[in-house]
Order: structure tokens, then C-alpha cells, then sequence
């Protein structure tokens, strides 16, 4: 079995359970500040867990893109990836622990085929937050696994979210493969990083919701959010003993032996193509987005930028010392085409960045490697550090890998301290989280997100009937706006803008929701983000017939409700993209 009929029976699985199937969301949250990207099914699903109906119903199932950058140092091991495919089913408040549970058992051992003998559980051990959880235990007996084979695990083996630094969360029940290793000790149990017990599916029971205070609340509904990785599931199908050795992944490690001329790789010639394939395989998504982010030293663009410079560093240690990621980049390109049609939509983008960011990072990585060991002394300095950072474009985490590779430590916190200095923007390392959120879902929120409505119309009236969103980005204090533009805005036309958005709201205009298919939202004249996949039904927002959009966010009910709206920024952030940044008061 294959990863596209992997997803195709898991997909008909749940669509007999009368699931709808829904599109994969964009690897870059909407509306979403508290992470830089999708990690999970659930992320662009968190104001249905929270109670806003679903278009399509209850009960969904889909196949997500997903970026974790959590797991960064442990890539090139037999299972970790930064990308992946992660297959999803949901309950928004209908079904919940029992029938979960019996459907994950049923798909693993009737459709897939596993031995349920071979199946070992995890469930919640409970703490102060949340009781143990005797229920999901119960119902992983009545499907005959054994105790023995059940094991009660702490909060942090066992229980998933929020994806931000608040909303749903919940206790999980984790699946895994017993692979017939011995067990490394007396204490090994699932979970266990000796390669005994594969972890191939984790369903999560919502009931929860993490407040900015760290307090745990009921949700008024119960929801079921399960994950299952493609390519960890298709390595245990296959009997494969790595994800690195799947149909999705092979194709880059060969063409990588083709360019380096290495065709038994050592262990260490090894990792490193692991390394580059993963990361290219990442790139190459993050590029072919339809948000186009490029490399940058902030937000996903520095995260982009730093799976680029490791993998031609990487290249580099096996003796590659000419472009060659653009070739890995159509592999991927001609692999997906099927599944993400917006890969080859950007295909120019994704070849071009890729090609530009390699001859910036090449012309300096020589003169930075000989620096680098001009000061690999005992300790780096967070002042060399940041030099190589700042005159050699090396991603922090670059010269702490090179560091470790001496067994010598770098100062993070200096290096912390200089980078503030001179890039208040930035955020160091993998997916630092900021404030708020779709998943917050305060007022301020939901009266933010209803003025980027006004906003989008009123530009559409001052500066171009052309103009539509590009992305946007809230939090409790600001909402940031992206939209198709190639020159700067005027200070006229921007207090014109803000004089209608700051009309409609005197207007006091009721917003008005209906779920509608996207052919009816198009007759309507309803306005949707550039790129974005919907599914059959949409939620669409109307305030009167001044702006109609389809959207999934949280909305406020009149636009009375918002205060007086003032545009503090308007800049650019890339080629014909403008940003406008603005608050309530």
C-alpha cells in the first residue's frame, strides 16, 4: 500500500461512518498568531471545537499538511519528520470516547490489517486537572486488549493541546505498533525511543478548554479530534524499519546519492541525507503555498530559511558544492501534483527562492565555516554567535549543531540578548509562540476579525475593485491585513479607508451568517482569501450588502460592537504584497 490509497480507504472508512471530507487547510494558519504554522488536523478546525457549526456538519474527516519544528534535532532518526501528512477524523460535539475508539480499532485491524495482539494503548493517568481515564480504558477492554496492554500515562505522554497558548484540549488515547524488538529495560513501555513500540494513531477527546490563566474549563461541547501520520503508518505497512524508506521519501535520498556521488552511504553520510530530504521536502510546501512566504530572518520565513541553509550545509558535508535543491524540489513537485495542486501553481516560486537563498548562503558559507573555527574554543560566545548570524546569514541553530558537533556549548542567552538588540522582530529558534489566537476567541478577537471585513471592502472601494486578502493575522490587541498591492498607499486613501470602515460601524449593521454551497457564495458576490481550499459548503458573513465573505472565523453580531477603528501602519512585506496593521478602540 501506497500513501495515496492509504488516504483514499482511510477517507471512504470515515465517509461510511458519515463523516464529510473536508480540504487541507494552508500551512499557514489563518488568522492565527499563536503559531507559525499548521501542526496539527485540528488547527484550522478550532472554532468548530469551540461550538461554531460546521458547514458540513458534525462529523469530518480530512487529510492536513503539517509543519512541527519541535521535533527539528531528532529528524534523520527511523520516524521524525518536520513535514508530514496527517489524516484526521473529527466529532464536533456528537460522537465521543467509545465509538473513537472502536472505529480506530476497526480501520487498524479490519482495513489496514495489523494484529490487534500486536496493539498496545496509552491512556490518561489523570491529575489535578482532569480525572483518569477509566472511560477510554473500558472501551480498549471491551475491544479485547488486554490490561497489561493498556498503560496509564502522564499529562505529558497523554494529553494534546492547545495548539496556541490557550483554547480545546483534552486527554488522549495513543495506538502502537509492538515491531517484536526485545524491550531495552524492565521500565519500557509505549512511548519508549528504542524502536520496540511504533506510535501509529492518538485520538484526542476535546472536553477541555486551557485558559490565559493556565486553568482547565469544561467546553460546551465534546469533541474527538484523531491523528494519524501517512508516512509512520505506510512505514509499518510495508514493513519498512524507517519513514525515510516510503514511496513519498525514497525518490530525494536516491536522486541526493545520484548528485553526491555516494551510493553506500556511512551512518553520518547518512543522517545527513536524511536531513536534506526532509527539509527540502518542507521548503518546498512552505514555498508552494499559496501565502507565499519566502526566507527571511522572522516569523515562518526565518523557519524556511533555516531548513534551506541546514540542508546545503548538509549538502555540503557530502560533498556537494553547487545548487542541486531545486532538482530534489521537482521530485516533490511531480509526487504531489495530485494531492496539492498549488505546488505546481508556484512551481516558478518555489524553484526561484530556492535557487536564491542557495547563492546568498553559499557565497558566505566558506568564509563563515572558517570563521566558525576561528572561535570554536571551549565556549561561543552569544557576540560571535550572533556575528555569524548577522555577516555569515548562520541560522543560530546552525552554529549550535556545529557546535555540538565539537562537543562545545554556545551562549544562548547572550546570543539572545544581541539579537533582540538589533531585531526586535525576530524570535529565535522553531515555533516560539505569541499571545491570542483563533483559539482565544475573546471579544477583542471576534471584533477584530469582523473589522478585517470592513477593511477588505473599504479597500476595495478607496484603492481597487482588484484588492483581496492575502492573509491575515490577529491578536486580542491588533489585527494585520495582507492584500495584492504594488505601490504604497496614500495618506489620503488610508483616512478615506478608515472613515467607511468607521462609518459602517455607526451604521450599526446586524452580521449576518448562512452556510451556502461555494458556487451559491460566488453567485452572491461573496469574497474569498486568494488561494484558499474550501469545501462543498462554506460559512458565508454579510454585513447588509456593503462586505460578503466567505470565512470560518469568529464573528461579533452587529458592527456596533466594535469602537472606533484606526490604521496605524500600511507597509510592504513582499513583491505586491502590502500590509496594513490597525486596532479598535
Amino acid at each position: 500500500m501506497d500513501s495515496k490509497e492509504l488516504i483514499r480507504k482511510y477517507l471512504e472508512f470515515f465517509k461510511a461512518k458519515k463523516h464529510a471530507a473536508i480540504k487541507s487547510a494552508s500551512l499557514i494558519p489563518e488568522h492565527d498568531p499563536s503559531v507559525l504554522f499548521t501542526t496539527a488536523g485540528m488547527h484550522p478546525l478550532v472554532p468548530f471545537l469551540l461550538g461554531q457549526p460546521h458547514p458540513l456538519g458534525k462529523r469530518l474527516a480530512d487529510v492536513q499538511k503539517c509543519i512541527r519544528t519541535t521535533d527539528i534535532d531528532s529528524v534523520g532518526d527511523p520516524s521524525h519528520l518536520t513535514f508530514f501528512e496527517m489524516l484526521g477524523n473529527w466529532s464536533l460535539g456528537d460522537y465521543f470516547k467509545k465509538e473513537a475508539i472502536e472505529w480506530s480499532h476497526e480501520f487498524l485491524t479490519k482495513v489496514l490489517g495489523f494484529d490487534a495482539k500486536k496493539l498496545s494503548v496509552t491512556c490518561f493517568a489523570g491529575d489535578k486537572d482532569a480525572p483518569k481515564d477509566e472511560e477510554a480504558a473500558s472501551a480498549w477492554k471491551s475491544l479485547k486488549i488486554p490490561a497489561e496492554r493498556i498503560y496509564f500515562l502522564p499529562k505529558e505522554d497523554n494529553w494534546w493541546g492547545p495548539a496556541g497558548e490557550t483554547g480545546p484540549c483534552g486527554p488522549c488515547s495513543e495506538m502502537f505498533i509492538d515491531t517484536g524488538k526485545e524491550k531495552c529495560s524492565p521500565k519500557c513501555r509505549p512511548g519508549c525511543n528504542c524502536g520496540k513500540y511504533f506510535e501509529i494513531w492518538n485520538d484526542v477527546f476535546m472536553e477541555y478548554s486551557k485558559t490565559k490563566e493556565g486553568k482547565f474549563e469544561k467546553l460546551k461541547q465534546k469533541n474527538v479530534d484523531t491523528g494519524m501520520g501517512v508516512e509512520r503508518t505506510i512505514a509499518m505497512l510495508a514493513g519498512k524499519k524507517t519513514v525515510y524508506e516510503i514511496e513519498t521519501l525514497k525518490p530525494i535520498i536516491e536522486k541526493i546519492k545520484e548528485i553526491s556521488r555516494i551510493n553506500n552511504p556511512d551512518e553520518k553520510q547518512l543522517l545527513s541525507m536524511r536531513i536534506i530530504t526532509d527539509h527540502l521536502r518542507a521548503s518546498t510546501f512552505i514555498l508552494g503555498d499559496d501565502k507565499a512566504v519566502a526566507p527571511s530572518n522572522v516569523d515562518q520565513g526565518y523557519i524556511l530559511r533555516r531548513f534551506i541553509r541546514r540542508a546545503i550545509r548538509h549538502g555540503n558535508v557530502l560533498g556537494i558544492q553547487r545548487e542541486f535543491l531545486s532538482e530534489l524540489a521537482v521530485i516533490v513537485l511531480e509526487m504531489y501534483k495530485e494531492r496539492y495542486d498549488e505546488l505546481y501553481r508556484n512551481k516558478n516560486f518555489i524553484i526561484s527562492e530556492l535557487r536564491k537563498e542557495d547563492d546568498k548562503f553559499r557565497k558566505t558559507l566558506e568564509k563563515g565555516l572558517h570563521e566558525f573555527e576561528k572561535i570554536a574554543k571551549a565556549t561561543i560566545s552569544g557576540k560571535d554567535a550572533f556575528l555569524l548570524f548577522q555577516s555569515y546569514g548562520f541560522p543560530f541553530e546552525l552554529t549550535k549543531e556545529l557546535a555540538a558537533e565539537k562537543k562545545i556549548k554556545v551562549d544562548e542567552k547572550e546570543f539572545d540578548d544581541e539579537f533582540r538588540k538589533h531585531q526586535e522582530l525576530s524570535r529565535v529558534g522553531a515555533e516560539k509562540k505569541f499571545k491570542g489566537g483563533l483559539s482565544e476567541a475573546s471579544e477583542e478577537t471576534a471584533k477584530l476579525h469582523t473589522a478585517t471585513h470592513l477593511l477588505n471592502e473599504a479597500l476595495r472601494i478607496v484603492v481597487s475593485k482588484n484588492i483581496s486578502q492575502k492573509g491575515s493575522n490577529i491578536t486580542p490587541e491588533r489585527l494585520r491585513f495582507d492584500f495584492n498591492l504594488d505601490r504604497k498607499m496614500t495618506p489620503e486613501e488610508i483616512k478615506k479607508v478608515e472613515e467607511i470602515v468607521n462609518r459602517k460601524i455607526n451604521e450599526a449593521i446586524p452580521v449576518k451568517r448562512e452556510e451556502m454551497s461555494v458556487e451559491q457564495a460566488k453567485k452572491k458576490g461573496a469574497q474569498a482569501e486568494f488561494g484558499a481550499k474550501y469545501s462543498e459548503k462554506v460559512s458565508v458573513y454579510s454585513i447588509d450588502d456593503f462586505s460578503v465573505e466567505i470565512c470560518a472565523g469568529p464573528h461579533v453580531k452587529n458592527t456596533s460592537e466594535l469602537g472606533t477603528f484606526k490604521i496605524m501602519k500600511e507597509e510592504s512585506v513582499a513583491a505586491g504584497v502590502r500590509r496594513i496593521k490597525a486596532v479598535l478602540s
